[in-house]
């Protein structure tokens, strides 16, 4: 089974305050719904456009299960916190085997 990935990037951070309330929500309702972080915000190295842009990088065990980890109700709370000051462009992918 091919495994699940949320992709965010962040291409402006105005408050980065929200952002840490965000995360105090986001990272257990993430980990209850069995995702594992590999990355945040860590360095980068930008080929190509030249962005070098926050990325976060979370695996799942599978495609649907990032999914449901998204649409669950702790997740769901946790964005309330990131609206105004953080500007994101978030995907859920699939892995492939």
């Amino acid at each position: 089974m091919a495994k699940g990935y949320w992709v965010s990037v962040y291409p402006a951070i105005s408050d980065p305050e929200r952002l840490t309330a965000y995360e105090k929500l986001a990272g257990p309702a993430v980990r209850a719904g069995g995702g594992r972080l590999l990355s945040r915000g860590g360095r980068v190295v930008a080929h190509e456009a030249g962005i070098t842009q926050r990325v976060v990088l979370i695996e799942f065990d599978s495609f649907e299960q990032a999914v449901a980890a998204y649409e669950s109700e702790a997740y769901q709370k946790a964005l309330v916190a990131l609206p105004d000051g953080v500007e994101r462009d978030f995907r859920i992918i699939e892995g492939i085997d």
